[in-house]
């Protein structure tokens, strides 16, 4: 796969998990729908950390989709989702999602980043710096 393909299909990840992250269960944590109550009742949780939970996924999430800060991101968004996977296991609920996003999401920024890729595999190939910078 050529390295610009890559990358587009990186964005293309990153991209899906962010807007999965914000659109889909950020935001929402901000407004009231039907079973809102019960379901956080069913994880345990009081509904006025609901809020909190909200800015803190919203937070992280848009730290990973900033180029500049998207590696800090990605290790924000696997503590954040380490911690879903947790709450799901200790109630009995499906655990595996969490784990897919967050795969999803450094696979995303692997495409995107091609050091990150070399740094996972323990590759001991030169790291190529970017136009414009010196080592």
């Amino acid at each position: 796969m050529t390295t610009n393909k890559a990358r587009i299909i990186g964005w293309i990840l990153t991209g899906l998990v962010g807007l999965f992250l914000i659109g889909g269960s950020g935001v929402p944590k901000f407004v009231e729908w039907p079973g809102k109550a019960a379901m956080m009742d069913h994880l345990g949780l009081p509904l006025a950390l609901v809020p909190i939970i909200g800015v803190i996924e919203i937070a992280v999430t848009l730290i990973y989709l900033i180029p500049r800060t998207s590696f800090l991101g990605a290790i924000l968004l696997s503590g954040y989702l380490g911690g879903a996977v947790l709450t799901h296991l200790r109630v009995g609920d499906p655990w595996w999602f969490p784990v897919v996003l967050g795969a999803i999401a450094w696979l995303g920024l692997a495409l995107r980043q091609p050091v990150i890729m070399r740094l996972a595999l323990g590759s001991s190939a030169e790291v190529i710096q970017p136009a414009g910078r010196s080592t």
